[in-house]
């Protein structure tokens, strides 16, 4: 007996905060907060212009690793993934042709140069 359940109710999240879940209002506070330390460390030096940019550039990272989902992997799973595929495991690849033609050719090959040998020779 086989029961069949939506595809909609296997990736429900049960939202916490104005429609976010607990990782994303976690990665979202952490991003503002981020945002404001920064704010109050470089207005006074840098300028509100430059002091914006900088606010926003840093918050950014903060706020993909609670929203950004690839393939059903978090943030921090395809860092590792990542990681690991490309320094961990890596492996030299070398290129190595193969002729199919050649490979399916190279007894006839042989006997038209051993014919051709031979009718030098006579």
């Amino acid at each position: 007996m086989e029961v069949k359940i939506n595809k909609e109710i296997r990736e429900y999240t049960e939202s916490l905060f104005m429609g976010l879940t607990m990782r994303q209002c976690f990665f979202s506070v952490l991003a503002c907060a981020t945002a404001v330390m920064l704010y109050f460390l470089c207005i006074d030096t840098l300028g509100t212009e430059l002091t914006s940019w900088i606010c926003m550039i840093a918050a950014v990272p903060f706020a993909a690793l609670g929203f950004v989902k690839y393939q059903g992997m978090t943030s921090e799973q395809i860092a590792f993934n990542a990681l690991r595929s490309l320094l961990l495991t890596y492996t030299d690849l070398t290129y190595q042709p193969y002729n199919f033609y050649y490979e399916l050719m190279k007894e006839k090959h042989k006997r038209e140069e051993r014919e051709k040998k031979h009718d030098k020779k006579l």
